[in-house]
């Protein structure tokens, strides 16, 4: 349940990966791999963070 949860409250942008893995208490690649069950994205950017983002790269 607390997978769930956490899975749920990540994909609405409530929380970050770091805190969801505390909530569902487990690694982060556990959790990305529950993100991955529940067919949820484990990159959660807007397009224009992703822009930004690109912006910065070197």
């Amino acid at each position: 349940m607390r997978i769930a949860a956490a899975v749920k409250w990540y994909e609405l942008g409530q929380i970050s990966q770091g805190k969801a893995t505390e909530i569902a208490g487990c690694s982060r690649t556990d959790f990305i791999n529950a993100l991955a069950r529940y067919q949820v994205d484990f990159m959660q950017y807007t397009a224009d963070e992703l822009e930004e983002e690109m912006l910065n790269v070197d």
